[in-house]
């Protein structure tokens, strides 16, 4: 059993020949949270375009991987994710067979409302980043577990909202960014070192659960996330507020991530809030964020939304729904698996129902939702794990099981 609560250990076991290596990333890795570039969508291409009807391959389940909300993250062909075993949040990493390369404790479990797991780890250069749901940040050697360094975020005055920090770290240069929340709501560190570079400045707010995404706009590279005040906008290189804007702000939880194409940022929340579309605009020295619409066409709680040639697919309430980015017009609403999350591959939808393990492989186009392929996991309660698809794979996680399917299609 894994005893400890605050301290942090290491358990590594080695492959024949005396340890494992975490690759540089590559085209077939998912480094963490939402993708290579947090939109959802995967690199892959020659993926099946229709399921078999028994669904696609099963090539591993790994069981089990503790309890918890943690997607994966997929570099050098190695699978990382968390879960919460024996009263310690918990660091897995798997190799390409989905047998266990090593595991290493990162902090006490969150034991709070809805305890489990939650962060997704984030992986760069050798280096696996995570924070808990309490709030202590961690750096790890990706091949071997081991600690490097760690903070916390009661450092900075921060402290986690009502069920606890959820954020997966984000990675911009060399700087590792995550929101404390409070006056010094959102922070950057140095990567290798964990030394602060800069909190930001010109506003207060909450850290809520989404995660942050940067978005270079006119020249300016920017960090743009949700808080309990609405979403904001600061400079990716010195905190400084650019710009906010007050929706969905102390909503009973605003959860996902905003999403950004063409100049527009989207964000959508659940508990009745929906979603709005600001249009970036540059003015002298200034970024502005324009409100363009707001919509209860999409009230998305938990399972994300991407946006692919002008359009947004995201959850909405029990179901799907497909809105036009710049105008916010409603094209469809569909059932499907019902309320869930997805993620994007090869011009194909992939959908994970929080309920009931239901899978679901579908078409991504504003003309309607049609359904292409079935699968269903076992396991019981909720599944608030986002899907994963690259290299081929499909990765569902779903109670204490991580499921890695094959999906991909004929080899000449």
């Amino acid at each position: 059993m894994l005893r400890t609560a605050f301290a942090w250990v290491v358990l590594t076991i080695l492959w024949p020949g005396g340890g494992v290596s975490a690759a540089a990333p590559s085209s077939a890795d998912w480094p963490g949270w939402r993708g290579p570039n947090r939109d959802g969508k995967s690199p892959d291409r020659g993926l099946l375009q229709e399921w078999p009807a028994a669904g696609p391959k099963l090539l591993w389940k790994f069981d089990p991987i503790g309890q918890g909300y943690s997607s994966v993250a997929v570099v050098g062909g190695s699978v990382y994710t968390t879960g919460d075993q024996d009263g310690s949040l918990v660091i897995f990493a798997l190799g390409p067979d989905g047998k266990l390369l090593w595991q290493a404790v990162a902090d006490k479990a969150y034991s709070r409302a809805h305890p489990g797991a939650r962060a997704t780890p984030t992986v760069d250069g050798g280096r696996l980043y995570l924070l808990s749901g309490n709030g202590v940040i961690g750096c790890f050697d990706a091949a071997t577990g081991r600690k490097q360094w760690s903070r916390h975020t009661r450092e900075f005055g921060g402290s986690p909202s009502q069920w606890g920090y959820a954020e997966s770290v984000l990675i911009y240069q060399d700087l590792a960014i995550l929101k404390p929340g409070g006056k010094n709501c959102i922070v950057a560190l140095d990567k290798a070192t964990g030394r602060t570079v800069w909190t930001s400045s010109g506003f207060s707010a909450g850290p809520e659960y989404g995660s942050s995404i940067l978005v270079t706009f006119a020249g300016r590279p920017m960090v743009i996330t949700g808080t309990r005040e609405g979403i904001v906008g600061v400079d990716a290189r010195t905190g400084k507020l650019l710009w906010q804007n007050g929706f969905a702000a102390n909503i009973v939880a605003s959860c996902p991530t905003p999403a950004y194409a063409d100049g527009y940022v989207f964000w959508a929340n659940g508990y009745g809030a929906g979603g709005i579309c600001l249009r970036l605009k540059q003015a002298g020295d200034a970024i502005a964020a324009e409100q363009v619409w707001t919509s209860k066409d999409m009230v998305c709680h938990h399972g994300g939304y991407v946006i692919h040639d002008g359009y947004i697919y995201g959850n909405h309430n029990a179901g799907w729904a497909c809105l036009d980015l710049k105008t916010g017009q409603k094209m469809w609403n569909e059932r499907a698996v019902g309320k869930g999350s997805l993620c994007w591959a090869n011009s194909m939808l992939y959908l994970f129902g929080e309920k009931g393990g239901q899978a679901a492989l579908a078409t991504c186009s504003p003309d309607g939702l049609k359904l292409c392929g079935r699968l269903k996991v076992e396991g019981e309660g909720t599944s608030w794990a986002h899907p994963v698809v690259i290299g081929g794979r499909l990765y569902l996680r779903y109670d204490t099981h991580l499921y890695c399917f094959d999906v991909r299609g004929e080899r000449e």
